[in-house]
């Protein structure tokens, strides 16, 4: 059995910059619904692109959303999870629009027109893992490396 730690903002802020997939969590009309997406980090936001008739461009606008990423190691029963929760907003500036692309443009892996930003700045950023003691970074298989 494993104690389950607290996260400190750093360890949050480094884990969920060096992802590559995650998903977020939204409120609608028939209930919440949870949805798997790759994305980046620009500045202090999570951008994901979406497409107007998504239930993210439905219903991701000027409300409160919550995003996760983690990763889990089945066999020795340790792993991490780090959510991030802040309001929703579709960048449409072009200048705030350039600044995304040059930093770091998210490229949706589902096809379809996703030309729609939507960018979740955290106002709440926490974590928890479960063993997985030392370097949590260089444990995962995969990561985003600047």
């Amino acid at each position: 059995m494993h104690d389950s730690l607290e996260l400190d903002r750093t360890e949050c802020e480094s884990l969920i910059r060096s992802g590559v997939v995650g998903r977020i969590a939204v409120s609608t009309p028939t209930g919440p619904h949870i949805i798997p997406v790759n994305y980046s980090i620009v500045d202090d936001a999570i951008i994901v692109r979406t497409s107007p008739y998504s239930l993210l461009g439905t219903y991701g606008r000027d409300t409160t959303l919550a995003f996760e990423v983690d990763q889990f190691d089945h066999e020795y029963h340790s792993g991490w999870s780090v959510v991030a929760r802040g309001r929703g907003e579709f960048v449409t500036d072009a200048e705030q629009l350039d600044h995304i692309r040059a930093v770091w443009q998210p490229h949706p892996w589902v096809t379809g027109a996703r030309e729609m930003h939507l960018r979740l700045r955290w106002e709440e950023l926490s974590g928890r893992r479960l063993g997985a003691h030392g370097d949590l970074l260089r444990a995962l298989p995969v990561r985003r490396v600047p």
